[in-house]
């Protein structure tokens, strides 16, 4: 069973990808924010030896149709799916997919290897998702939500990461 290391505090956003059919190409502009969306995981990846993340248009798929329930709502909750997850939420339409990802992997400066743990008080069960060394595929999803007044994003990882008890890497 996937359990989260930490309850997620942090708003965590996501893009969406929107996508007609498992062969279609994604829209320049699209493609753009697949690149921001991974682009600063896979550097945190790389500077502890981790293979990159690969896009995987089925969990992207997943994270667009998922996102899409949130765009009423904007609610920080996750869908309790099969994968690892981070989740978003930015007041206003300006957050971008590089601005929750480095969101994300900013956690990284409070979670302790040795220990195994974060420091007192802070959040980094976003960042040991985006580094677990299981996780090979990823796809995120954005939208705007209520009435353009905010932005929800998601990111869904295959195989899932967050065991308690193993470390990430």
């Amino acid at each position: 069973m996937w359990f989260p290391i930490a309850t997620p505090m942090i708003f965590v956003f996501f893009f969406s990808i929107l996508l007609s059919g498992s062969n279609a190409i994604p829209h320049p502009r699209r493609h753009s924010h697949i690149k921001d969306f991974m682009s600063l995981q896979n550097r945190a990846r790389a500077a502890i030896h981790m293979p990159p993340l690969v896009w995987d248009r089925r969990l992207a798929r997943y994270a667009n149709v998922y996102a899409r329930q949130r765009r009423q709502d904007c609610m920080l909750k996750h869908s309790n799916g099969p994968y690892g997850e981070n989740i978003f939420w930015g007041s206003g339409s300006r957050w971008s997919p590089a601005q929750a990802s480095a969101t994300w992997v900013s956690e990284g400066r409070w979670y302790n290897h040795q220990s195994n743990s974060c420091n007192q008080g802070m959040e980094c069960g976003h960042y040991t998702q985006i580094v677990w060394k299981t996780s090979r595929r990823i796809g995120c999803a954005r939208v705007t939500c209520f009435g353009g007044r905010g932005v929800f994003m998601i990111c869904n990882y295959d195989p899932p990461g967050n065991y308690i008890g193993e470390k990430p890497y």
